[in-house]
């Protein structure tokens, strides 16, 4: 797994072949950072990662200098995979939670600029993710929830996407917080 921009561009980092992740290519993470860097000064983002597997998404953000980032997964592999990966890497911003993402998504908290969630794909439950961030106000104003999932599936929630991009068999749907 690469880190393909900012500080740590280029380090490699190597999770476990038993942890149950499924990392988002480096074409698809290179192309939605494009589109992030556009908008946003990553040194002021807070972040949220859910369904965070091996962090691979939230070592893009901290190799950017996001202000903090937040991972949360099930798995305790996983949230302790980020957790060495972080020290090795000297990543200081970075916090995880180990629980049941739904859970805490359905507990107002904290509101984040950028939440990015990639569950397993074949997780009907997908389709709820934008509606319940949405309601449940984690979005800052102005804020994006990006939701990753197969590019032939089109996430069927209330909320509808400012806009969708697809890399292959990645998809990507963006919602926005008005």
């Amino acid at each position: 797994m690469r880190i393909t921009g900012g500080n740590l561009r280029g380090r490699v980092v190597h999770p476990p072949a038993n942890l149950p992740i499924r990392p988002t290519t480096d074409f698809a993470k290179t192309a939605l950072f494009n589109i992030l860097n556009n908008y946003f000064d990553f040194e002021e983002v807070k972040v949220l990662d859910l369904f965070a597997g091996a962090g691979s998404i939230a070592f893009e953000f901290a190799s950017r200098n996001a202000k903090s980032i937040t991972c949360v997964d099930e798995s305790y592999h996983c949230i302790q995979f980020i957790k060495k990966a972080s020290e090795d890497l000297k990543i200081k911003n970075l916090n995880c939670i180990r629980t049941d993402v739904f859970q805490f998504i359905k507990k107002p908290g904290e509101s984040y600029d950028i939440i990015f969630a990639d569950p397993p794909f074949v997780l009907e439950k997908t389709d709820e993710i934008p509606d319940i961030i949405l309601e449940n106000n984690f979005l800052k104003e102005g804020g994006w929830l990006i939701v990753e999932h197969q590019s032939k599936r089109e996430l069927k929630s209330k909320a509808k996407p400012f806009d969708v991009r697809k890399y292959g068999n990645c998809g990507f749907s963006m919602y926005k917080h008005d």
